[in-house]
């Protein structure tokens, strides 16, 4: 058995669409990854040039151990980056009923 990850109760809504909101929880997600990814590779690219490895940097290639730890890292983003939808899509699901999906349906076909 998990233990639920996620945050209880009404998250604050800043805009009248809640996609906006998410929206913009997944810009500052992007924003804080790549200030961190540009002083990191900052760092590796002053390192290297003054230990002269720049070309050894340039003809690595990485071994499937190195691409299967990137992709868990990959992974690791993405759910951050889609936090809000998955909790969305998660609390929809937990109050969702078969009479609530009908509804639904029968609502979108009313137009």
């Amino acid at each position: 058995m998990s233990l639920r990850r996620d945050a209880r109760g009404k998250r604050p809504q800043f805009y009248a669409d809640p996609a906006m909101d998410q929206a913009m929880a997944m810009i500052l997600v992007l924003a804080e990854e790549f200030s961190a990814l540009r002083d990191r590779l900052d760092t590796v690219e002053r390192v290297a040039s003054a230990a002269g490895l720049a070309e050894a940097v340039e003809a690595y290639v990485p071994t499937q151990d190195v691409l299967e730890l990137r992709e868990q890292r990959r992974q690791a983003f993405l759910a951050r980056l889609y936090y809000l939808a998955r909790k969305d899509a998660s609390d929809a699901a937990e109050h969702s009923t078969p009479a609530s999906f009908v509804a639904t349906i029968n609502e979108i076909a009313e137009g």
